[in-house]
């Protein structure tokens, strides 16, 4: 058959041109804002020396983890700034920082108001099924589109991608409260918000920082991604590395990329399993 094609693609586009033109104020407005928490943080990142700031990440380590994973943090903070990769990895912490506290900020009210208003419970999964199901470059599209290239489309980008886990789990986590326990608050003549913070919320709380792990992870994941439009640190290294045929140098940067990962992964785990050291 030859049926016409469907024009989503030059929708798309208008759509895209139609809020250029009449939103450019307010995106360049939150590109300010982005940039300068971004580099905020990674001028405090810079500002500490690389000694000092291991011993930092080998203390928090020790303390809410174990031993071992202070350990091991000692080694591997210590290979990336042996290997010259210090800025690189503040740079892309930055980054992955600045995301998943955007995603922590939107994504548990999101959580909440899908647990608690079927309405917007049919609204929201079905874009979060979308969301994870489209290909993470592809996110990179529209980050471009209105905010240029650079670091801030980058986090941008990143925080759409990772901010899906959060809502999901936080309306579960939610949903999975007890009745009896919201009843017994509804007899003690308990509020909508006492309820929320002295009840679900600390009975969701592991569920939740599940979703805070996972978010990490994924920001993580597309920060790296995120190198072709411009952002630097290690993912920048990486996509340097693949243009040049530098086979050391990415696997290096890798490296360093897993370390900062899994001392990301052990800390949340830690926090949701209440600080139980092995």
């Amino acid at each position: 058959m030859n049926l016409p094609k469907i024009p989503i693609d030059r929708w798309t586009d208008q759509g895209v041109e139609f809020l250029q033109v009449n939103f450019s104020d307010a995106f360049n407005g939150f590109t300010i804002v982005m940039r300068t928490l971004i580099h905020g943080l990674q001028d405090a990142l810079f500002f500490v020396p690389p000694w000092l700031m291991i011993l930092l990440f080998v203390g928090l380590a020790w303390y809410i983890c174990s031993y071992k994973m202070g350990i091991f943090t000692f080694l591997g903070f210590g290979l990336i700034w042996n290997l010259g990769l210090w800025q690189a990895s503040m740079q892309t912490l930055s980054m992955v920082l600045t995301a998943v506290f955007i995603c922590i900020l939107a994504g548990i009210p999101l959580g909440i108001l899908a647990a608690k208003n079927r309405v917007a419970h049919r609204i929201i999964m079905p874009v979060l099924d979308f969301m994870q199901t489209l290909p993470a470059f592809v996110y990179l599209l529209p980050a471009v589109s209105f905010f240029h290239l650079g670091v801030v489309p980058a986090v941008i980008a990143t925080l759409i991608f990772a901010v899906a886990p959060i809502i999901r789990l936080t309306a579960l986590s939610i949903n999975q409260v007890p009745e009896e326990l919201v009843e017994l608050g509804d007899s003690f003549g308990s509020t909508f918000m006492q309820k929320l913070l002295k009840i679900e919320l600390p009975l969701a709380r592991r569920t939740i920082m599940t979703g805070v792990n996972q978010c990490i992870m994924l920001a993580l994941s597309m920060v790296v991604i995120a190198a072709m439009i411009g952002a630097r640190g290690l993912g920048g290294e990486v996509w340097r590395s693949i243009q040049r045929m530098e086979i050391g140098k990415g696997f290096e940067a890798g490296l360093a990329i897993v370390v900062i990962a899994i001392f990301l992964d052990r800390l949340t785990q830690s926090l949701t399993h209440d600080n139980n050291k092995n």
